[in-house]
């Protein structure tokens, strides 16, 4: 099988140059790029399987990068931030990203959150196709009210027009449509959807539903105050 390929665009040339040693020597292909404008041509011609972008970037930073590659790819993105509490965080996360890792990162957990990320998406180890994962036991057509869920065609509509999701997006959505109407927690969400084995930052799940909210519906899945979320039946 295919080398899984990794496009690592970090403008500090210490981080990059030893990241990608270290992505490599895990059997990644590794492209690394300094800049954003030079990480967005590399992403358009070579098509990875995965994109690491620093948030702070010469040229173009990295929320804008994840903007310009969601608009064209459902491809994987996970953010490094060099703060855990930064506004960036969240602001790369409203931009299209599935994942972030804060630096300086230990390449031992750098490396776990991209092997989750890739089995969520449909990868395993260091290789894969870039197909969704598994969707949650019950296959078929769930409709809540003007929303219909193909849990075997994994499509998605809403009053009879398609609803375009990211691989992430649409694994939450199938957490939820799996069990109408049942709060799941954050933490819950955080090792279902992300595979997380770990606590995680909730925010990740925070941003998420609120961009599924805005393709599905604000008032589709309801905010339970303490516990989590829930689908409305």
């Amino acid at each position: 099988m295919a080398e899984t390929h990794v496009l690592f665009v970090e403008d500090d040339d210490v981080i990059r140059e030893a990241t990608q040693l270290a992505l490599e020597r895990d059997g990644f292909r590794v492209t690394a790029m300094p800049d954003g404008l030079s990480g967005l041509d590399a992403f358009r011609a070579q098509r990875p399987d995965i994109a690491l972008l620093d948030v702070m970037l010469p040229g173009m930073d990295g929320v804008s990068l994840c903007r310009r590659i969601r608009d064209e790819s459902t491809v994987p993105v996970i953010m490094l931030s060099a703060r855990a509490d930064s506004i960036d965080v969240v602001l790369g996360l409203e931009a299209g990203a599935d994942d972030y890792v804060t630096k300086p990162f230990d390449g031992s957990v750098l490396m776990a959150r991209i092997r989750a990320v890739l089995r969520r998406f449909g990868h395993a180890g260091g290789a894969g196709n870039g197909e969704q994962g598994d969707a949650p036991d019950g296959g078929g057509l769930l409709v809540f009210g003007d929303l219909e869920v193909d849990t075997e065609g994994m499509e998605v509509r809403r009053g009879g027009a398609p609803v375009a999701l990211t691989p992430t997006e649409m694994r939450l959505l199938l957490e939820f449509s799996s069990a109408p109407g049942t709060v799941l927690s954050r933490d819950k969400l955080l090792e279902r959807v992300w595979d997380y084995g770990w606590g995680g930052d909730t925010r990740v799940v925070d941003v998420h539903v609120q961009r599924l909210r805005a393709k599905i519906g604000q008032d589709r899945i309801e905010t339970v105050r303490g516990f989590g979320y829930k689908l409305k039946n």
